[in-house]
């Protein structure tokens, strides 16, 4: 069999096994696996570095299918090319516990490099994936020994680059100069609902050329070998991310459905199978058939990726040999370690009573653990003054090729893709999808910073993040009405429910600048799941720990700040609070204990991490007896019903903000300790 031949063997041979893969299952989206195969077979069997015999390797490059609505697609490649993933996975598409969902999802198949579906997603996480590869290099790379010199691989839709995320991303993308990421576009021109043009008829070669990056056609999708050389081509550019737009027609082959949207989101059907199948020349009765050629050469990628892995292997161990030191740190980072001794110079913060906002304080904390943990990278949505997030002395991600001597804000002349201050500019989405993508890539503990309003903008990658149990840290600041001046428009309301609704993430509010101490810990201590840290403008107390609880009790979520307040017995009320509110609640308790009142003070800044306790402790914090509840938190109530009971108040905010400073807002909103008390006296009353 001549090449050319094999070539087509091998394309359709991926097309129809997608093809019966949603036959099968009765659900999935056929069009994009049968126009996009053919550019997915140049790239996965000529360009792509992957070991499928070990999926995790470092250095290989990485493969995000944006278009993740074609997750077929990938399961065949995966399949075809000896990735563990047999055929019965692929009969056992969208179905019940099975390793191939309807969607791509991190760790559930060996190979698939990012969870994708939501549009844009991927694009935007394959950002964080080329900015990693960057860092490393940089960080670590020496003369004679490119430890870390991969690629990362897009294949994006029509609805990817709709999104306004892939907007933000592939503009940051194009200013970062990241010449290693590569975006294969499938431009089919069809959507779920309808052709592009009447939603999409911008010049997106000119935007893409206008972001910075390097554009090239492809004009027919079934040419294999211009597919093959746009990609040589994006391989030689250095200094420019490039795209390849693709011209396909969606459901290619099919003989009523191919170039329509019906190929888009449903099977092609039982009769419109075999009529393709006939049309492309393919045997109409079979199943899942895998011809002997198709089968060795898409396999020999096994040989030819241990090879490939084998090569750098002893390049690692040479420079391992040389840069002893770096070599050990490389392999702690992607193994998920934290160094010893990591957590030595946390500051503890002695009692005052005016004390600091906790987004201070957590600065603080971030510089200690940014000096010894060299895998924390990040930054804000332009933000740094305000949430305290900048890493000071360790420079700015940027272009090394920039010029940048008359930048404002570059951190003392160190400009480079070394780093750690990344600067994502107003970008809140791209900035958490990137996030993403670093911690997809591995070897970091990376972050995001911005005003808790803004983490509306960043909900989608949030969830993202927990449902693929990443290890990233969003940090948000400006938490509550206590803002003040700049009014409702940055005044958080439902943001704390809103986080606490995602599955997988820890929410943590602390309460003063020792429970932020624990909070970062907390934080860098999880490897399976997302966390954000909620912050304050305004300054708070930083409690007395000689006289409450030590600040460790937030490990456990919630904690009894005064447990020998109540001598023995039981308390007649307990007063809860997250954050700011906690200063608050410790006001109150001094009244009511100054007129006789037994209370109980429960600092509650974790939820999720309280739910993880055992039945018994919870009952030792809240004890089912005491009904006399209030819950004090300067945002919505909601969820609060759980822990306060019917008996209980809760002291929070149904509406909007407003405009003014902030001890006047929080005054207006009932925030004050003779308020507490009153609720607290009616509640003990009822």
């Amino acid at each position: 069999m001549n090449r050319e031949d094999l070539d087509r063997l091998c394309v359709d041979t991926i097309r129809f096994l997608a093809v019966d893969t949603i036959q099968k299952a009765d659900s999935g989206h056929p069009g994009l696996p049968l126009d996009a195969a053919p550019m997915a077979y140049v790239l996965w069997t000529r360009f792509l570095r992957h070991d499928p015999n070990d999926p995790t390797w470092w250095d290989r490059d990485r493969f995000v299918l944006s278009a993740g609505h074609g997750s077929a697609l990938l399961y065949a490649l995966l399949h075809l090319t000896g990735y563990d993933l047999p055929m019965e996975e692929l009969k056992r598409f969208r179905q019940w516990d099975s390793r191939t969902p309807g969607h791509p999802e991190y760790g559930r198949s060996a190979g698939v490099d990012a969870t994708t579906g939501p549009l844009g997603q991927g694009l935007s996480n394959a950002l964080g994936m080329a900015m990693a590869e960057a860092h490393l290099a940089a960080r670590y790379n020496r003369p004679g020994f490119d430890v870390f010199d991969h690629r990362t691989y897009v294949l994006a839709s029509d609805g990817d680059l709709m999104e306004g995320v892939a907007s933000e991303a592939s503009s940051l993308a194009g200013h970062y100069r990241l010449g290693k990421l590569v975006v294969l576009y499938d431009d089919n021109h069809v959507t779920l609902s309808g052709s592009t043009p009447i939603t999409f008829t911008e010049d997106v070669a000119r935007r893409y050329e206008a972001y910075g990056w390097h554009v090239q056609r492809v004009e027919d999708g079934n040419d294999l070998p211009e597919i093959d050389v746009a990609l040589e081509r994006a391989t030689d550019e250095a200094t420019r991310p490039s795209l390849i737009m693709v011209r396909t027609e969606i459901g290619y082959g099919s003989p009523h459905k191919e170039g329509t949207f019906a190929a888009h989101g449903s099977p092609l059907g039982p009769d419109e199978v075999a009529a393709t199948k006939r049309n492309l020349g393919w045997p109409e009765d079979a199943r899942f058939f895998v011809p002997d050629e198709a089968a060795a050469h898409l396999g020999s990628a096994v040989a030819r990726g241990g090879e490939l892995h084998r090569k750098w292997q002893d390049l690692f161990d040479d420079y391992g040999r040389e840069h002893g030191d770096l070599a050990r740190e490389i392999g702690r980072r992607f193994q998920g370690r934290l160094p010893d001794g990591w957590t030595e110079d946390l500051p503890r913060f002695d009692a005052d009573a005016k004390g600091l906002a906790t987004r201070k304080s957590a600065g603080a904390v971030l510089q200690s653990i940014a000096s010894r943990v060299v895998e924390v990278v990040g930054g804000s949505g332009d933000l740094d003054p305000s949430t305290h997030t900048k890493l000071a002395e360790e420079g700015d991600f940027e272009s090394p090729d920039r010029e940048h001597a008359d930048v404002q804000g570059a951190a003392g002349g160190h400009w480079g893709y070394d780093g750690r201050n990344v600067h994502f500019g107003v970008r809140e989405h791209a900035m958490a999808a990137a996030v993403n993508g670093m911690a997809y890539h591995g070897g970091f503990v990376p972050f995001g910073a911005t005003f808790l309003a803004f983490s509306d903008y960043m909900r989608p990658a949030i969830r993202l993040a927990a449902l693929s149990e990443l290890r990233c840290i969003f940090v948000f600041t400006h938490d509550s009405i206590a803002l003040g001046e700049d009014g409702p428009t940055h005044q958080s309301v439902g943001q704390l429910a809103s986080l606490r609704a995602i599955p997988n993430l820890l929410v943590i509010r602390p309460g003063d600048a020792n429970e932020v101490r624990v909070a970062w810990q907390v934080a860098m201590e999880q490897t399976s799941r997302p966390v954000t840290l909620v912050l304050t403008r305004q300054a708070v107390p930083t409690l007395d720990r000689a006289r409450f609880a030590t600040a460790d009790g937030l490990r456990r979520g919630a904690y009894v700040l005064n447990p020998d307040d109540a001598g023995g017995r039981d308390p007649e009320v307990i007063l809860m609070a997250t954050g700011s509110e906690v200063s608050l609640i410790v006001a109150a308790a001094q009244r009511l204990r100054d007129s006789g009142v037994r209370v109980r003070l429960v600092s509650m800044p974790c939820w999720e991490l309280f739910e993880e306790q055992d039945a018994d402790y919870r009952e030792r914090v809240l004890p089912a007896r005491v009904t006399a509840r209030v819950a004090v938190e300067a945002a919505s109530p909601m969820g609060w019903g759980h822990y306060v009971g019917s008996r209980g108040a809760v002291i929070a905010v149904n509406r909007f903000g407003a405009s003014a400073p902030g001890e006047v807002v929080m005054r207006e909103y009932g925030f004050t300790p003779e308020h507490v008390v009153r609720r607290a006296r009616e509640v003990m009353d009822s």
